[in-house]
Protein backbone atom coordinates (compact mmCIF):
# COMPACT_ATOMS: atom_id res chain seq x y z
CA UNK A 1 0.00 0.00 0.00
CA UNK A 2 1.49 3.80 -0.52
CA UNK A 3 1.01 6.34 1.30
CA UNK A 4 0.12 9.73 0.88
CA UNK A 5 2.75 12.66 0.92
CA UNK A 6 3.12 14.33 3.99
CA UNK A 7 1.12 17.72 4.39
CA UNK A 8 2.75 19.82 7.13
CA UNK A 9 0.12 21.43 9.15
CA UNK A 10 -0.78 25.59 8.16
CA UNK A 11 1.76 28.30 9.32
CA UNK A 12 0.48 29.57 12.71
CA UNK A 13 -1.25 26.17 13.72
CA UNK A 14 -0.74 24.36 16.91
CA UNK A 15 0.51 20.51 15.66
CA UNK A 16 -1.81 17.60 16.56
CA UNK A 17 -0.06 14.87 17.68
CA UNK A 18 -1.54 11.45 18.59
CA UNK A 19 0.01 8.75 21.13
CA UNK A 20 -1.01 5.38 20.51
CA UNK A 21 -0.16 2.60 22.80
CA UNK A 22 -1.66 0.10 25.79
CA UNK A 23 -3.07 3.40 27.51
CA UNK A 24 -6.40 2.73 29.55
CA UNK A 25 -4.92 1.70 32.84
CA UNK A 26 -4.70 -1.94 32.27
CA UNK A 27 -0.90 -1.87 33.02
CA UNK A 28 1.42 0.63 35.47
CA UNK A 29 4.27 0.22 33.78
CA UNK A 30 2.28 1.14 30.44
CA UNK A 31 0.95 4.47 31.84
CA UNK A 32 4.32 4.82 32.92
CA UNK A 33 5.21 5.40 29.77
CA UNK A 34 2.48 7.21 28.85
CA UNK A 35 3.11 10.03 31.18
CA UNK A 36 6.86 10.10 30.14
CA UNK A 37 5.92 10.35 26.56
CA UNK A 38 3.65 12.69 26.93
CA UNK A 39 6.29 14.93 29.28
CA UNK A 40 8.52 14.86 26.35
CA UNK A 41 6.23 15.77 23.92
CA UNK A 42 5.49 18.72 25.92
CA UNK A 43 8.53 19.35 26.41
CA UNK A 44 9.17 20.20 22.82
CA UNK A 45 6.01 21.39 21.77
CA UNK A 46 4.08 23.52 24.87
CA UNK A 47 1.79 24.20 22.62
CA UNK A 48 0.60 21.41 20.59
CA UNK A 49 -2.70 19.35 21.17
CA UNK A 50 -1.87 15.84 22.59
CA UNK A 51 -4.19 13.30 21.43
CA UNK A 52 -3.79 9.86 23.11
CA UNK A 53 -5.21 6.54 21.82
CA UNK A 54 -6.85 4.73 24.42
CA UNK A 55 -8.33 1.40 25.44
CA UNK A 56 -9.93 2.79 28.64
CA UNK A 57 -10.96 6.33 27.62
CA UNK A 58 -12.42 7.71 31.13
CA UNK A 59 -9.33 6.43 32.92
CA UNK A 60 -6.82 7.79 30.70
CA UNK A 61 -9.04 11.19 31.12
CA UNK A 62 -9.13 10.82 34.78
CA UNK A 63 -5.33 10.12 34.67
CA UNK A 64 -2.90 11.69 32.13
CA UNK A 65 -3.85 15.63 32.79
CA UNK A 66 -1.32 16.30 30.21
CA UNK A 67 -3.57 14.72 27.60
CA UNK A 68 -5.82 17.19 25.70
CA UNK A 69 -7.93 15.02 24.47
CA UNK A 70 -8.72 11.28 24.39
CA UNK A 71 -9.76 8.96 21.91
CA UNK A 72 -11.01 5.57 22.26
CA UNK A 73 -10.19 3.07 19.76
CA UNK A 74 -11.29 -0.36 20.68
CA UNK A 75 -15.21 -1.28 20.52
CA UNK A 76 -15.58 2.08 18.20
CA UNK A 77 -16.37 2.41 14.34
CA UNK A 78 -13.58 2.48 12.29
CA UNK A 79 -14.28 5.81 10.84
CA UNK A 80 -14.27 7.72 14.12
CA UNK A 81 -10.98 6.53 14.67
CA UNK A 82 -9.56 7.41 10.97
CA UNK A 83 -11.11 10.48 10.82
CA UNK A 84 -9.20 12.01 14.24
CA UNK A 85 -6.13 9.80 12.82
CA UNK A 86 -6.58 12.06 9.20
CA UNK A 87 -6.48 15.44 11.19
CA UNK A 88 -3.09 14.55 13.03
CA UNK A 89 0.27 15.84 11.90
CA UNK A 90 2.29 13.46 13.83
CA UNK A 91 1.37 10.00 15.20
CA UNK A 92 3.29 8.86 17.74
CA UNK A 93 3.51 4.82 18.27
CA UNK A 94 4.44 3.68 21.84
CA UNK A 95 6.49 2.82 23.56
CA UNK A 96 6.43 -0.48 25.46
CA UNK A 97 6.13 -4.10 24.32
CA UNK A 98 2.98 -3.86 21.74
CA UNK A 99 4.30 -5.33 18.68
CA UNK A 100 3.75 -9.16 19.40
CA UNK A 101 1.26 -11.82 17.63
CA UNK A 102 -2.79 -10.71 17.83
CA UNK A 103 -1.63 -7.15 18.84
CA UNK A 104 0.59 -6.04 15.98
CA UNK A 105 -1.34 -5.82 13.42
CA UNK A 106 -4.58 -4.07 15.18
CA UNK A 107 -2.44 -1.40 16.42
CA UNK A 108 -0.21 -0.98 13.21
CA UNK A 109 -3.89 -0.82 10.82
CA UNK A 110 -4.11 2.21 12.29
CA UNK A 111 -0.74 3.46 11.69
CA UNK A 112 -1.28 2.31 8.37
CA UNK A 113 -4.71 4.28 8.09
CA UNK A 114 -2.47 7.58 9.84
CA UNK A 115 0.18 7.38 6.60
CA UNK A 116 -2.04 7.11 4.12
CA UNK A 117 -3.47 10.29 5.42
CA UNK A 118 0.22 12.07 4.75
CA UNK A 119 0.03 11.94 8.49
CA UNK A 120 3.90 11.44 9.78
CA UNK A 121 4.77 8.56 12.05
CA UNK A 122 7.63 7.58 14.54
CA UNK A 123 7.94 4.52 16.71
CA UNK A 124 8.88 5.66 20.30
CA UNK A 125 11.15 2.84 21.76
CA UNK A 126 8.71 -0.10 21.05
CA UNK A 127 9.53 -3.35 22.14
CA UNK A 128 8.63 -6.24 19.69
CA UNK A 129 8.07 -9.88 20.10
CA UNK A 130 6.84 -13.11 20.01
CA UNK A 131 6.06 -12.40 16.31
CA UNK A 132 4.62 -15.58 14.48
CA UNK A 133 1.87 -15.36 13.20
CA UNK A 134 1.84 -14.43 9.51
CA UNK A 135 -0.58 -11.64 9.36
CA UNK A 136 1.57 -9.83 13.13
CA UNK A 137 4.89 -10.21 10.79
CA UNK A 138 3.34 -8.99 7.57
CA UNK A 139 1.67 -5.80 9.17
CA UNK A 140 5.29 -5.40 10.53
CA UNK A 141 7.15 -5.54 7.56
CA UNK A 142 5.29 -3.09 5.58
CA UNK A 143 4.07 -0.18 8.12
CA UNK A 144 7.58 0.10 10.25
CA UNK A 145 9.02 0.45 6.21
CA UNK A 146 7.04 3.65 5.56
CA UNK A 147 7.60 4.98 9.49
CA UNK A 148 9.60 8.17 9.88
CA UNK A 149 11.78 6.81 12.32
CA UNK A 150 11.71 3.52 14.32
CA UNK A 151 13.27 3.33 17.54
CA UNK A 152 13.42 0.41 19.63
CA UNK A 153 13.62 -0.21 23.56
CA UNK A 154 16.51 -2.73 23.43
CA UNK A 155 18.27 -5.40 21.04
CA UNK A 156 16.02 -8.46 21.83
CA UNK A 157 13.28 -6.09 19.66
CA UNK A 158 16.05 -5.14 17.53
CA UNK A 159 16.64 -9.06 16.69
CA UNK A 160 12.96 -10.04 16.55
CA UNK A 161 12.35 -6.80 13.82
CA UNK A 162 15.27 -8.01 11.60
CA UNK A 163 14.33 -11.48 11.98
CA UNK A 164 10.86 -10.57 10.70
CA UNK A 165 12.74 -9.01 7.64
CA UNK A 166 12.24 -4.99 8.49
CA UNK A 167 14.86 -3.95 6.22
CA UNK A 168 15.74 -0.32 7.48
CA UNK A 169 17.88 1.34 10.38
CA UNK A 170 16.20 0.63 13.82
CA UNK A 171 17.64 3.00 16.76
CA UNK A 172 18.39 0.94 20.18
CA UNK A 173 17.09 3.27 22.99
CA UNK A 174 15.77 1.82 26.24
CA UNK A 175 12.49 2.02 27.91
CA UNK A 176 10.81 5.69 28.85
CA UNK A 177 9.71 4.99 31.98
CA UNK A 178 13.05 4.92 32.86
CA UNK A 179 12.56 9.09 33.17
CA UNK A 180 9.22 8.94 35.53
CA UNK A 181 8.98 11.12 38.54
CA UNK A 182 8.24 9.57 42.00
CA UNK A 183 5.49 10.73 43.84
CA UNK A 184 5.61 9.81 47.73
CA UNK A 185 4.12 6.49 49.27
CA UNK A 186 3.65 7.39 52.80
CA UNK A 187 3.97 5.81 55.94
CA UNK A 188 0.07 6.10 56.16
CA UNK A 189 -0.27 4.46 52.88
CA UNK A 190 2.46 1.66 54.24
CA UNK A 191 0.03 1.17 57.40
CA UNK A 192 -3.01 0.93 55.14
CA UNK A 193 -1.89 -1.31 53.82
CA UNK A 194 -0.77 -3.37 56.91
CA UNK A 195 2.85 -3.47 56.02
CA UNK A 196 4.67 -3.14 59.20
CA UNK A 197 6.72 0.17 59.90
CA UNK A 198 10.74 -0.12 60.20
CA UNK A 199 10.79 -3.74 59.50
CA UNK A 200 12.84 -5.15 56.32
CA UNK A 201 11.25 -5.10 53.42
CA UNK A 202 11.50 -7.41 50.03
CA UNK A 203 9.54 -6.28 46.77
CA UNK A 204 8.09 -8.71 44.82
CA UNK A 205 6.43 -9.18 41.30
CA UNK A 206 4.68 -11.86 39.75
CA UNK A 207 2.89 -12.04 36.50
CA UNK A 208 -0.07 -14.13 34.97
CA UNK A 209 1.10 -16.09 31.97
CA UNK A 210 -0.49 -14.51 29.22
CA UNK A 211 0.77 -14.05 25.40
CA UNK A 212 4.19 -12.64 26.35
CA UNK A 213 4.91 -15.44 28.70
CA UNK A 214 2.88 -18.36 27.02
CA UNK A 215 6.33 -21.17 28.46
CA UNK A 216 5.59 -20.54 32.09
CA UNK A 217 3.91 -23.54 34.16
CA UNK A 218 2.04 -21.83 36.56
CA UNK A 219 2.37 -24.13 39.46
CA UNK A 220 6.13 -24.09 38.93
CA UNK A 221 7.00 -20.72 39.06
CA UNK A 222 4.26 -19.61 41.82
CA UNK A 223 6.47 -23.19 43.92
CA UNK A 224 9.27 -21.24 43.07
CA UNK A 225 8.38 -17.52 44.05
CA UNK A 226 7.29 -19.04 47.77
CA UNK A 227 10.64 -21.17 48.21
CA UNK A 228 12.61 -17.58 47.18
CA UNK A 229 9.78 -15.42 49.50
CA UNK A 230 10.53 -17.98 52.57
CA UNK A 231 14.44 -17.56 52.19
CA UNK A 232 14.29 -13.80 52.29
CA UNK A 233 12.26 -14.26 55.58
CA UNK A 234 14.78 -16.39 57.13
CA UNK A 235 17.99 -14.99 55.99
CA UNK A 236 17.15 -11.28 56.11
CA UNK A 237 14.16 -11.41 58.34
CA UNK A 238 12.05 -9.82 56.11
CA UNK A 239 8.57 -9.34 54.86
CA UNK A 240 7.77 -9.70 51.68
CA UNK A 241 5.66 -6.90 49.83
CA UNK A 242 3.74 -7.95 46.60
CA UNK A 243 2.85 -5.21 44.43
CA UNK A 244 0.54 -6.27 41.64
CA UNK A 245 1.47 -4.32 38.03
CA UNK A 246 -2.04 -5.04 36.41
CA UNK A 247 -5.15 -7.15 37.96
CA UNK A 248 -4.67 -10.20 36.86
CA UNK A 249 -0.84 -10.20 39.10
CA UNK A 250 -3.72 -10.24 42.47
CA UNK A 251 -4.53 -14.09 41.60
CA UNK A 252 -1.00 -14.69 41.28
CA UNK A 253 0.24 -13.00 44.12
CA UNK A 254 -2.23 -15.13 46.65
CA UNK A 255 -0.86 -18.06 44.70
CA UNK A 256 2.31 -17.34 45.58
CA UNK A 257 1.84 -16.24 49.30
CA UNK A 258 -0.80 -19.30 49.99
CA UNK A 259 2.29 -22.10 48.91
CA UNK A 260 4.74 -19.76 51.78
CA UNK A 261 5.82 -21.74 54.85
CA UNK A 262 5.75 -17.89 56.05
CA UNK A 263 2.77 -16.01 55.06
CA UNK A 264 2.11 -13.91 57.61
CA UNK A 265 4.98 -12.53 57.18
CA UNK A 266 3.68 -11.47 53.33
CA UNK A 267 1.25 -8.83 52.48
CA UNK A 268 -0.62 -8.26 48.56
CA UNK A 269 -1.17 -3.93 48.11
CA UNK A 270 -4.71 -4.02 47.25
CA UNK A 271 -5.15 -0.63 46.62
CA UNK A 272 -4.71 1.72 43.07
CA UNK A 273 -1.63 3.49 43.23
CA UNK A 274 -0.37 6.03 40.19
CA UNK A 275 2.93 4.87 38.26
CA UNK A 276 4.60 7.36 40.08
CA UNK A 277 3.19 6.20 43.51
CA UNK A 278 4.47 2.84 42.55
CA UNK A 279 8.37 4.10 42.28
CA UNK A 280 7.65 6.42 45.35
CA UNK A 281 7.00 2.87 47.18
CA UNK A 282 10.76 1.50 46.33
CA UNK A 283 12.20 4.20 49.60
CA UNK A 284 10.78 1.72 51.45
CA UNK A 285 12.05 -1.42 50.54
CA UNK A 286 15.55 -2.90 50.75
CA UNK A 287 15.92 -5.59 47.80
CA UNK A 288 13.84 -6.59 44.61
CA UNK A 289 12.73 -9.98 43.16
CA UNK A 290 10.41 -9.95 40.24
CA UNK A 291 9.09 -10.65 36.77
CA UNK A 292 7.32 -7.69 35.47
CA UNK A 293 9.95 -5.15 33.69
CA UNK A 294 8.79 -1.86 34.93
CA UNK A 295 8.65 -3.21 38.83
CA UNK A 296 12.47 -3.94 37.83
CA UNK A 297 13.19 -0.80 36.46
CA UNK A 298 11.43 1.23 39.38
CA UNK A 299 13.55 -0.82 41.53
CA UNK A 300 16.96 -0.19 40.02
CA UNK A 301 16.03 3.61 39.20
CA UNK A 302 16.17 3.87 42.85
CA UNK A 303 19.18 2.15 43.61
CA UNK A 304 18.19 -1.18 44.95
CA UNK A 305 19.67 -4.32 44.21
CA UNK A 306 17.69 -6.21 42.25
CA UNK A 307 16.86 -10.43 40.84
CA UNK A 308 14.93 -10.57 37.69
CA UNK A 309 13.51 -13.27 37.13
CA UNK A 310 13.26 -13.50 32.94
CA UNK A 311 10.26 -14.66 31.68
CA UNK A 312 11.16 -13.02 28.25
CA UNK A 313 13.41 -11.33 26.34
CA UNK A 314 12.62 -7.81 27.37
CA UNK A 315 13.73 -8.91 30.90
CA UNK A 316 17.05 -10.97 29.31
CA UNK A 317 17.70 -8.31 27.89
CA UNK A 318 17.00 -5.55 30.83
CA UNK A 319 19.25 -7.78 33.39
CA UNK A 320 22.43 -7.80 30.94
CA UNK A 321 21.67 -4.08 30.54
CA UNK A 322 21.59 -3.57 34.47
CA UNK A 323 24.68 -5.96 35.22
CA UNK A 324 22.05 -7.85 37.45
CA UNK A 325 22.07 -11.88 37.95
CA UNK A 326 19.91 -13.44 35.66
CA UNK A 327 18.50 -16.92 35.28
CA UNK A 328 17.94 -18.55 31.86
CA UNK A 329 14.16 -19.06 32.83
CA UNK A 330 11.36 -19.44 35.89
CA UNK A 331 11.18 -22.90 36.68
CA UNK A 332 10.76 -24.81 39.88
CA UNK A 333 14.27 -26.81 39.52
CA UNK A 334 16.35 -23.61 39.31
CA UNK A 335 15.39 -23.00 42.94
CA UNK A 336 18.76 -24.05 44.21
CA UNK A 337 21.01 -21.56 41.19
CA UNK A 338 17.79 -18.82 42.52
CA UNK A 339 18.42 -18.87 46.22
CA UNK A 340 22.46 -18.86 45.73
CA UNK A 341 21.95 -15.52 43.26
CA UNK A 342 19.76 -13.90 45.42
CA UNK A 343 21.71 -14.74 48.52
CA UNK A 344 25.41 -13.15 46.96
CA UNK A 345 23.39 -10.52 45.42
CA UNK A 346 22.56 -9.27 48.86
CA UNK A 347 25.98 -9.86 50.48
CA UNK A 348 27.55 -8.04 47.12
CA UNK A 349 25.16 -5.09 46.72
CA UNK A 350 27.57 -2.69 48.74
CA UNK A 351 30.33 -3.35 46.10
CA UNK A 352 28.37 -3.28 42.90
CA UNK A 353 26.30 0.11 44.05
CA UNK A 354 28.61 2.19 42.31
CA UNK A 355 28.03 0.12 39.01
CA UNK A 356 24.44 -0.33 38.99
CA UNK A 357 24.19 3.41 39.03
CA UNK A 358 26.35 4.05 36.16
CA UNK A 359 24.67 1.71 34.63
CA UNK A 360 21.15 2.84 35.64
CA UNK A 361 22.47 6.92 34.23
CA UNK A 362 23.64 5.58 30.82
CA UNK A 363 19.82 3.60 30.34
CA UNK A 364 18.31 7.06 31.26
CA UNK A 365 20.29 8.79 28.45
CA UNK A 366 19.27 6.85 26.38
CA UNK A 367 16.00 7.29 27.54
CA UNK A 368 16.39 10.93 27.00
CA UNK A 369 17.44 9.93 23.37
CA UNK A 370 14.08 8.68 22.07
CA UNK A 371 12.61 12.10 22.99
CA UNK A 372 15.49 14.13 20.98
CA UNK A 373 14.78 11.86 18.02
CA UNK A 374 11.26 12.72 18.35
CA UNK A 375 12.00 15.95 18.65
CA UNK A 376 14.09 16.89 15.69
CA UNK A 377 10.96 15.20 13.40
CA UNK A 378 9.26 17.89 15.06
CA UNK A 379 11.59 20.18 14.40
CA UNK A 380 11.82 18.89 10.35
CA UNK A 381 8.12 19.83 10.08
CA UNK A 382 8.52 23.15 11.12
CA UNK A 383 11.05 23.45 8.50
CA UNK A 384 9.01 22.27 6.41
CA UNK A 385 6.17 24.23 7.08
CA UNK A 386 8.47 27.33 7.03
CA UNK A 387 7.68 28.11 10.71
CA UNK A 388 10.51 29.09 13.28
CA UNK A 389 12.13 25.65 15.31
CA UNK A 390 11.80 26.60 19.02
CA UNK A 391 15.24 26.42 20.79
CA UNK A 392 16.75 23.00 22.37
CA UNK A 393 18.64 22.43 25.15
CA UNK A 394 20.75 18.90 25.99
CA UNK A 395 19.81 16.22 24.18
CA UNK A 396 17.80 17.87 21.21
CA UNK A 397 20.39 19.94 20.54
CA UNK A 398 22.51 17.38 19.05
CA UNK A 399 23.43 17.59 15.50
CA UNK A 400 21.20 16.05 12.46
CA UNK A 401 24.29 14.45 11.44
CA UNK A 402 24.23 12.29 14.65
CA UNK A 403 21.28 10.66 13.61
CA UNK A 404 22.51 8.29 11.71
CA UNK A 405 19.86 5.84 12.73
CA UNK A 406 22.32 2.84 14.41
CA UNK A 407 21.99 2.14 17.70
CA UNK A 408 23.66 4.74 19.54
CA UNK A 409 24.15 2.86 23.71
CA UNK A 410 26.03 6.13 25.48
CA UNK A 411 26.01 8.70 23.36
CA UNK A 412 23.02 10.83 24.69
CA UNK A 413 23.59 13.86 26.80
CA UNK A 414 21.98 13.38 30.04
CA UNK A 415 19.43 15.98 29.98
CA UNK A 416 16.66 16.90 27.44
CA UNK A 417 13.34 18.80 26.77
CA UNK A 418 11.51 15.63 28.14
CA UNK A 419 13.93 15.37 31.72
CA UNK A 420 12.69 19.27 32.44
CA UNK A 421 9.13 18.65 31.49
CA UNK A 422 8.44 15.41 33.00
CA UNK A 423 10.14 15.98 36.08
CA UNK A 424 8.52 19.45 36.36
CA UNK A 425 5.15 17.64 36.14
CA UNK A 426 5.96 15.30 38.28
CA UNK A 427 7.87 17.29 41.16
CA UNK A 428 6.96 16.32 45.03
CA UNK A 429 7.49 19.12 47.96
CA UNK A 430 9.14 17.38 50.89
CA UNK A 431 7.37 14.11 49.59
CA UNK A 432 8.65 10.60 51.39
CA UNK A 433 9.67 8.92 47.87
CA UNK A 434 12.99 8.58 46.36
CA UNK A 435 13.66 12.36 45.30
CA UNK A 436 17.07 11.43 43.62
CA UNK A 437 15.32 8.90 41.47
CA UNK A 438 14.64 10.95 38.69
CA UNK A 439 17.63 13.20 37.36
CA UNK A 440 20.43 11.69 35.87
CA UNK A 441 22.44 14.28 38.33
CA UNK A 442 20.70 12.87 41.06
CA UNK A 443 20.32 9.31 40.42
CA UNK A 444 24.59 8.44 41.56
CA UNK A 445 23.55 9.67 44.81
CA UNK A 446 20.29 7.06 44.87
CA UNK A 447 22.51 4.38 43.55
CA UNK A 448 25.02 5.24 45.71
CA UNK A 449 23.53 5.05 49.15
CA UNK A 450 22.14 8.33 49.35
CA UNK A 451 18.74 9.16 49.69
CA UNK A 452 16.85 5.99 47.49
CA UNK A 453 15.09 3.65 49.45
CA UNK A 454 16.81 0.62 51.20
CA UNK A 455 19.84 1.00 49.36
CA UNK A 456 20.98 3.84 51.55
CA UNK A 457 19.79 1.32 54.74
CA UNK A 458 22.12 -1.41 55.61
CA UNK A 459 22.68 -4.24 53.03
Amino acid sequence: MTTSPHRPPGPGAAPRIGLLGSYGGYNIGDEAILQCVLGCLRGHRPEARLIVFSRDAEHTRAHQPMADEVVPWEGVPHKQVTDVLAGLDLLVLGGGGILYDGEARRYLKLVRAAQTHGVRTFAYAVGAGPLHESDDREAVRTVLADMDEVVVRDQESRLVLEEVGVERDLVVTADPALLLPPEPFTAEMMRQEGVPAHARLVGMSVREPGRAAEKLDEGDYHALLADVADFLVRRLDAHVVFMPMERHDVRHAHAVLSRMTAPDRGRILHSAYTPGQVLGLMSHLDLVVGMRLHFLIFAAVSGLPVLPLPYAGKVFDFARRLGAPALVGVAREQVGLLLAEVDRLWDEFPQRRVDLGSRVRELRELAAETCARCGALLDDMDRRAGRAVPPRTGTADREDGDRDGEGSEGRAEPSSPAGDAVASAGETAGGEAAAGSYGPELLGTAAEGGAAGGAGRDV
